[in-house]
């Protein structure tokens, strides 16, 4: 699947928004992509992992034996990813603003462990989540994600593949463009402003 064919899901799905966007790093831009909106739809979303999986294993020579995500965007991209790859998909979820796990879910030592998101930004949530899986003992073999919006810019600290990269420009608040500064700006994300 190519770069193009993965956006025209995203504009298919009214899920590639265009204004002015509070990111949950804080930073600020005129596009935003709402995965969430994308991964509605089952076929779909199915399609977009399967071809991130053999990606993924076309890519790394190594074994995956768990997929690890932090909550919320990458819950349901992880467990499609989990499925796609036959191994178990579990979660992290923030408790007092810090990742850790829940649930009763458990990271076997030295289990080899892909951190799936849906979107990388920044990479700071992939960093949160390869910190936590480490912690718990998980060896980080690469991280996924569907749309890389730094198009290889990211550095996650393992290797970060994507289905597709999107370079869209982000701003510090107190540094807006004056067309984006006219406009208000709305926070669809998950995590809360800062």
């Amino acid at each position: 699947m190519d770069r193009e064919e993965v956006l025209q899901y995203f504009r298919n799905a009214d899920a590639l928004l265009e204004g002015h966007f509070i990111l949950s790093s804080g930073l600020h831009a005129a596009r935003y992509l709402q995965c969430a909106r994308v991964m509605a739809d089952p076929v779909v979303g199915a399609r977009l992992c399967k071809s991130l999986a053999d990606k993924i294993l076309t890519t790394l020579d190594v074994t995956i034996d768990l997929v690890v995500s932090p909550a919320m965007g990458g819950v349901v991209v992880g467990y499609e990813m989990g499925r796609q790859l036959g191994v178990n998909a579990i979660f992290t979820e923030r408790v007092e603003g810090e990742l850790t796990l829940r649930r009763g879910f458990e990271i076997p030592q030295g289990a080899n462990v892909l951190m799936a998101e849906d979107i990388v930004t920044t990479g700071l949530s992939s960093r949160e989540c390869i910190r936590v899986i480490s912690e718990y003992g998980g060896n980080v073999v690469a991280a996924s994600c569907l749309i890389d919006r730094s198009n290889g810019g990211a550095d996650v600290g393992v290797p970060l593949v994507s289905l597709a990269g999107l370079e869209i420009p982000a701003y510090e608040a107190d540094k807006l463009p004056p067309e984006l500064a006219a406009i208000p700006a709305v926070k669809p994300g998950s995590r809360g402003l800062k």
